[in-house]
């Protein structure tokens, strides 16, 4: 397998960003429709194509909040590849430490969502599991750290990586001093999580459903489910449940708020503006309450359309 820096690396990389987003890159392909869909129905709708993938998603909503983000992640040198870099580019993001491969497709998520959410969906991030560990070369090779000096910034991290990727990420040399953020990216995915759990590292952000998954039960709520992830070895974890109450909890505090009522018009990217919006506020100086009060006002903003695609 052949790869190339991305274009613009030079110049792209003269600035240290503030923090990396590690994993799925690619473009969302989105029906929406306002009726009720059932199983074989045909109704009509708008389709769009939108840069997407929960690490990008986190990317472009941190970078709505002032910071400029690291992408790493693969990107095929086909045309929709270079597509996606250009826009990713224009959007404030830094392209530069891409992986990008003249062998494999630039990945791809398809959804449907009618009135009431999401309908189905399929992620075709086949590359990204391909392409590995190599994504994360900039770590060791002394671009931005290397095992003497690992990075020791924030990180983003999505579950759309390899099972076998993310253990080796728990305990990797140049993961040790950074501040680990991570999100499973589907319930389907929220295994895959486990091996932070016993480690004890990060901070895992986390539905209700997948806060089942990763304890192997049913919640009735947020806050009994952060607290049994804590119990599991979580050092520290947020729990959302749609519109009802959400909980933080850690080692030492559990807290909780309820996000703002609003008109839902979109479910696909909620829990990554949440997360964005969370880790913004931290690195502005919120205090814990502030903090996931600020992150479910921006993920209520998100799902009324309040905040554009």
């Amino acid at each position: 397998m052949r790869a190339a820096p991305a274009r613009g690396t030079t110049q792209a990389m003269t600035r240290a960003p503030d923090i990396l987003c590690i994993g799925s890159v690619l473009w969302d392909v989105i029906g929406r429709t306002a009726s009720t869909m059932r199983p074989g129905a045909d109704v009509p709708g708008r389709i769009t194509r939108l840069p997407g993938g929960v690490a990008l998603n986190i990317a472009i909503t941190l970078a709505r909040f002032g910071l400029r983000p690291a992408l790493l992640s693969a990107v095929g040198r086909d045309a929709e590849g270079d597509d996606l870099v250009t826009e990713c580019a224009r959007l404030g993001l830094e392209t530069g430490y891409l992986y990008r491969s003249e062998d494999l497709p630039t990945d791809r998520y398809m959804a449907i969502e009618d009135t009431g959410g999401l309908v189905a969906a399929i992620a075709d991030a086949h590359s990204l599991e391909a392409a590995g560990s190599k994504i994360l070369r900039p770590l060791s090779d002394g671009t931005l750290g290397n095992a003497q000096t690992p990075y020791d910034g924030p990180v983003a991290l999505d579950g759309n990586l390899t099972e076998s990727l993310l253990a080796e990420i728990a305990g990797h040399p140049g993961f040790a001093a950074a501040d680990l953020r991570i999100a499973p990216a589907s319930p389907g995915k929220a295994e895959r999580l486990l091996p932070f759990l016993r480690a004890g590292r990060g901070t895992l952000y986390v539905n209700l459903e997948e806060a089942g998954l990763l304890c192997q039960t049913a919640f009735d709520d947020a806050q009994t489910a952060a607290q049994a992830l804590v119990a599991r070895g979580a050092a520290r974890v947020l729990v959302t449940n749609g519109g009802k109450l959400c909980a933080e909890a850690s080692r030492t505090e559990t807290l909780s708020a309820c996000p703002p009522e609003v008109l839902v018009t979109r479910v696909t990217g909620a829990g990554d503006t949440f997360m964005a919006a969370h880790i913004a506020a931290e690195r502005a100086g919120a205090g814990r309450a502030q903090a996931l009060d600020r992150a479910l006002a921006a993920a209520a903003a998100h799902v009324s359309g309040e905040i554009a695609s």
